[in-house]
């Protein structure tokens, strides 16, 4: 018995002194807060970067974010190339947040068809793109689904001389609808259900189905609400017929941003960047007065200097502040591209949950 006791003591300070003599744990490579930061930023309040996206985002200086470029209000390019949006601007509330500069994003426009594929390849960092969340796609897409920026429902659109009010006046009708999307599958299944007959017609992009709609190649269209509203406000104020929207949603759809699965910093970086936007309204904060914040209350006094939280999530410690003084909070940045589509904030589920909407963040502390 001594004997096995003196060879478990033996062996124990053998591993003791192979685990103090390794050199897989050189400290020369550690990075914390104070010591600068994340890998490429070198301003102290980022974090430890642990070699992922979030690492590679800061080395090149640069977000590649996949977009919308043919949705009215929520992601659009003019001729001279500037993208504007909705959505294009949660792409500038990662920048600013994680890069401390809004304008730091490089456009990746994509189709329906393509955006998933483009994210398991890693052409794009995230995509904000109109894009819902199912449980198909989480699952095996390799896409990671953070935080719900806009809820939608789909919806149902027919030029307003056709009289049609409620989709079973659809019976034989020919359908616009993009492919590769959960509105190609719902209408189907909705339709399908009620016995109600119907010809598809499929595009996919949204540039080649609004003509084809226009020329009346399809007696309807459908896609989320928000776009349909979209379309409809454009059509309508370029002098093409009246438009009608009919009031039944048939469909739930949460669209927010989207990153690759199997990069929890990443995620959490741009998750916490985005629902800044959130907490910030809920503050009474915007972009013309967090910078002159000077109230006692101790829950915005957190926010604002950022602490313990902007170093738990490897990012600047005023990464809130950049996000609301370069972007906005979520209510400014809806209400500069949304109500020009018809749809209010007010009686919206995109209201504030104290507003009796669904929009609620977990705590910032």
């Amino acid at each position: 018995m001594n004997k096995l006791k003196l060879l478990a003591l033996i062996s124990a300070l053998m591993l003791v002194f192979t685990a103090c003599t390794s050199d897989g744990a050189s400290d020369e490579t550690t990075t914390t807060a104070a010591d600068g930061g994340g890998e490429g930023d070198g301003d102290g309040d980022g974090g430890e970067d642990m070699g992922g996206t979030l690492a590679a985002v800061r080395d090149a200086d640069m977000i590649v974010c996949g977009v919308n470029e043919t949705l009215p209000g929520f992601g659009v390019v003019d001729d001279a190339g500037t993208y504007t949006g909705f959505d294009i601007d949660f792409c500038k509330v990662v920048a600013a947040a994680i890069l401390g500069d809004a304008n730091k994003v490089e456009y990746f426009p994509l189709t329906a068809e393509a955006r998933f594929p483009a994210l398991q390849a890693g052409e794009i960092d995230l995509m904000v793109r109109n894009t819902t969340w199912t449980a198909t796609r989480d699952g095996q897409e390799g896409a990671n689904f953070l935080f719900t920026t806009f809820y939608d429902g789909q919806g149902m659109m027919v030029p307003a001389s056709t009289g049609f009010t409620e989709l079973e006046d659809l019976a034989n009708a020919n359908i616009c609808v993009l492919s590769g999307t959960t509105t190609e599958l719902n209408l189907n299944a909705v339709l399908t259900a009620r016995g109600i007959p119907f010809n598809p017609v499929v595009f996919e992009d949204n540039s080649q189905l609004r003509p084809a709609y226009e020329s009346g190649q399809c007696e309807a269209w459908t896609s989320d609400a928000s776009q349909l509203a979209a379309f409809k406000a454009s059509i309508e104020s370029e002098g093409g017929d009246e438009q009608f929207i009919m009031a039944e949603i048939f469909s739930k759809e949460p669209l927010g941003p989207v990153v690759a699965d199997g990069d929890t910093e990443w995620a959490q970086a741009v998750n916490w960047a985005v629902m800044a936007t959130v907490q910030a309204w809920e503050f009474g904060l915007d972009s013309s007065n967090i910078g002159s914040y000077s109230g006692d209350d101790p829950n915005i006094q957190n926010f604002i200097s950022g602490g313990d939280i902007a170093a738990g999530l490897n990012l600047p410690a005023d990464f809130a502040v950049q996000v609301v003084e370069q972007v906005g909070n979520y209510k400014e940045i809806y209400d500069r591209h949304i109500p020009a589509l018809g749809l209010q904030l007010e009686g919206s589920p995109n209201n504030l949950w104290t507003e009796g909407g669904l929009m609620y963040v977990p705590p910032f502390r």
